[in-house]
């Protein structure tokens, strides 16, 4: 998802691939070595993978959102932009970029929580969460097809009469954010825990320890975490493992073919149509239902 809003910021400047990767070494990095969260070297195991999604982020991101905008078209998960769309254009500027914050965020929060507890969603965004170090460059780890995540917020501000620009600078600045969320740094902020994300709020929600799953899927604000019950920030102790259960390829190419294992072949579709739409159909249904049983799931009761 990080690396989507990657390849907005790299188009909307004109910057070579190379460049965000080394301005984003020199500042970060000498930060990760007065201040680390864990002692780990530059050259940790498997950041060539990293750096690789980084260099290449460009025209993988550019499919997945193209895929993910005609699936939030055909999906009419646009309409309720279309019903804002008088409301937004009736306020002054400025409470209009504060709603747009705040409906970009909670409408990430909701698909990003989707995108963990859905398991088709969840085959394409586990690429992100298989890193088991986190650190300068583990943000731009993520699957092209992981883009379907951010366009129905996209689409819900432009459908609701937000500037494309404007739209474009949020999905800039959560990517500069997030680069610092995944930072390997030691601050806490225990202030600001239920005010901002921190560094903190976000390496939990990377945790792979049991009690850590299904929480901290805000963006900018805990709020939504908070009200919707997977608010998790235990006081007493600090995530201290990453990554996700089962096997994941250890390079990029691998990676990308990892979630399309066993998926049907499109082109077998074209040749047999009623039953592909028989089998989309289904396979629309089972998500619906899932989305429903994830938002009503008990709320978590520690942190």
């Amino acid at each position: 998802m990080l690396a989507l809003a990657g390849i907005g910021a790299t188009l909307a400047f004109g910057l070579d691939p190379v460049l965000p990767v080394v301005a984003l070494f020199v500042l970060v990095v000498p930060f990760e070595k007065l201040f680390p969260r864990h002692r780990q070297p530059i050259r940790r195991p498997h950041v060539g993978t990293d750096i690789a999604y980084a260099l290449t982020s460009a025209p993988l991101a550019a499919a997945g959102v193209i895929i993910g905008l005609f699936l939030t078209l055909v999906s009419l998960a646009w309409l309720p932009g279309l019903a804002l769309r008088p409301l937004v254009a009736a306020i002054p500027p400025l409470p209009q970029m504060l709603l747009g914050v705040v409906l970009f965020d909670v409408a990430i929060y909701w698909v990003h929580r989707f995108g963990h507890e859905v398991p088709l969603m969840w085959r394409f965004h586990r690429i992100h969460h298989s890193t088991t170090h986190l650190d300068w460059v583990s943000g731009f780890r993520g699957h092209p097809f992981d883009g379907i995540l951010l366009a129905p917020a996209f689409a819900l501000l432009l459908v609701a009469g937000f500037s494309p620009e404007f739209s474009g600078a949020l999905l800039v600045v959560q990517f500069l954010t997030g680069l610092f969320l995944h930072a390997n740094v030691r601050w806490r902020w225990k202030p600001l825990h239920k005010v901002i994300i921190t560094p903190e709020f976000h390496h939990w929600h990377h945790s792979n320890e049991p009690d850590a799953r299904s929480s901290n899927y805000s963006v900018f604000l805990p709020i939504w975490d908070i009200i919707f019950g997977t608010y998790y920030m235990p006081a007493s102790r600090r995530p201290s493992t990453y990554g996700v259960d089962g096997p994941v390829s250890s390079g990029i190419v691998g990676q990308l073919i990892d979630p399309l294992r066993g998926v049907r072949n499109p082109i077998r579709s074209l040749r047999h149509p009623v039953a592909a739409t028989r089998h989309v159909k289904a396979m629309v249904g089972r998500g619906l239902h899932q989305m429903a049983a994830s938002a009503r799931r008990p709320r978590r009761t520690t942190g």
